[in-house]
């Protein structure tokens, strides 16, 4: 049983960084999903992958898994560079753009 801890990335539908700033631990799958051969449905009998723990900071995850005896992995949020692009929407209409402007 090896547990994950990352940061979860926002939501694309939301333009505020909603749940972004704190830190998850998920437990990894221990048996292999199976395939419920009257409805279709995907179903596992491992229950920890129900749980999922929210944490303020990276070390109360941390602390938390050393305390409870959980190995786990941390996994570091990648840096988002596209969102920090500095532009406006009126920079599309300039005359000075360099590229043409077209439906």
């Amino acid at each position: 049983m090896t547990a994950r801890i990352y940061r979860q990335s926002p939501s694309v539908t939301q333009s505020g960084p909603g749940q972004a700033k704190a830190w998850r631990l998920d437990f990894d799958l221990e048996a292999p999903r199976s395939l419920d051969p009257l409805m279709g449905w995907t179903s596992s009998g491992d229950m920890k992958q129900q749980i999922r723990l929210r944490f303020a900071t990276r070390e109360e995850a941390i602390a938390y898994a050393e305390r409870e005896g959980v190995p786990y992995r941390v996994e570091e949020p990648k840096l988002n560079t596209a969102s920090q692009r500095t532009a406006s929407y009126s920079d599309n209409f300039k005359t000075s753009r360099i590229g043409l402007w077209t439906h």
